[in-house]
């Protein structure tokens, strides 16, 4: 059993919309050369491939990358 509560990790104070920035950080975290979508070629060669040792590392990169910026 576990509990969800829907919070930030840290408070975040914007006092300045920057619409530009946006931009870059989107890109940055899940456009295609993002970390997002790194996780996501990682997780889904480790079900295409058939030795289990090296499933069990593409596993734990993808999902390293993915809590390191979740």
């Amino acid at each position: 059993m576990w509990n969800y509560e829907k919070r930030l990790q840290y408070p975040v104070n914007i006092s300045r919309p920057n619409a530009e920035i946006a931009k870059v950080i989107i890109s940055q975290f899940g456009g295609p050369d993002g970390e997002v979508g790194a996780a996501m070629r990682y997780l889904s060669q480790r079900y295409s491939n058939t030795n289990r040792k090296v499933a069990g590392v593409l596993t734990d990169i993808g999902m390293s990358v993915v809590k390191l910026r979740i």
